[in-house]
């Protein structure tokens, strides 16, 4: 069956049909797989999450009132169920410090932009979970400080330490990567 409107697919979920729920798994699942791994590190973790917050989406479907769109709702609980995941596996954030204001700025060309991009993401993995999160949820996700504070338990100040600190220890494991394969 095709659900040619999103209300369709919603009551059709709400109302329990199963290919109801499968077409709205199939049209929402890899973005929230992606948003779950960069939060969570690990693809098994990922997947995890995904069967739980979808079952947890199609639990409390009913309560969605249309105020964002759906897939910004679903958003929402994929990234809480992400960050509860990680919570369990007793996530410990490092402790505020000073940190260096000044930044450095590298300009690429067109044809390194590729390679590039696949640096900074296998950089972004090796952040520790704290930093990791704060900056997927700022930088990727689109979250503000205040929010990733209310989502994360943490102070807006610590949350914008994690940040600053997850972009200053970014760039270190980058030029560490330049000089191994330099």
């Amino acid at each position: 069956m095709e659900f040619k409107e999103q209300n369709d697919l919603i009551k059709g979920c709400i109302d329990g049909d199963r290919s109801a729920q499968y077409a709205f798994y199939k049209k929402y699942s890899k973005a929230m797989y992606n948003i779950s791994y960069r939060i969570t590190n690990d693809s098994d973790d990922a997947a995890d999450v995904l069967q739980e917050a979808f079952l947890s989406a199609y639990k409390y479907l009913h309560s969605f009132k249309g105020e964002s769109s759906v897939g910004a709702w679903l958003k929402r609980i994929v990234v809480n169920a992400s960050i509860n995941h990680i919570k369990k596996q007793r996530l410990m954030y490092e402790p505020i410090e000073n940190h260096e204001a000044g930044e450095e700025e590298n300009t690429l060309r067109d044809e390194d932009i590729i390679l590039e991009l696949e640096r900074v993401k296998s950089a972004i993995q090796q952040l520790p979970d704290g930093f990791r999160t704060v900056f997927s949820l700022y930088l990727l996700e689109g979250y503000d400080h205040r929010e990733i504070a209310d989502i994360l338990g943490i102070s807006e100040s610590t949350s914008k330490s994690q940040y600053n600190r997850a972009k200053k220890r970014l760039k270190e494991i980058l030029k560490e990567r330049v000089y191994i394969n330099g």
